[in-house]
């Protein structure tokens, strides 16, 4: 028998999503995905300003996606 892992309630959008989170993320209703996404766009995090350009939160975005995958 197959024990299946509960769904979590509490998944934002993320640009490196772990395999639970996409099923979590997937189970959501679209209404539900884009109220999370209203939410983490107008967070006051959102509205710092940054030096990091898209090229540098992309290196940084794969470095912790290779963490993940060393372990």
């Amino acid at each position: 028998m197959t024990t299946k892992s509960p769904v979590r309630t509490n998944v934002l959008p993320s640009a490196t999503p772990t395999e639970t989170e996409l099923e979590a993320w997937a189970a959501l209703s679209r209404d539900a995905q884009m109220s999370r996404y209203r939410n983490a766009l107008t967070h006051p995090d959102c509205s710092v300003v940054a030096d990091d350009d898209m090229n540098d939160i992309l290196e940084a975005a794969r470095q912790r996606v290779a963490s993940r995958v060393r372990g």
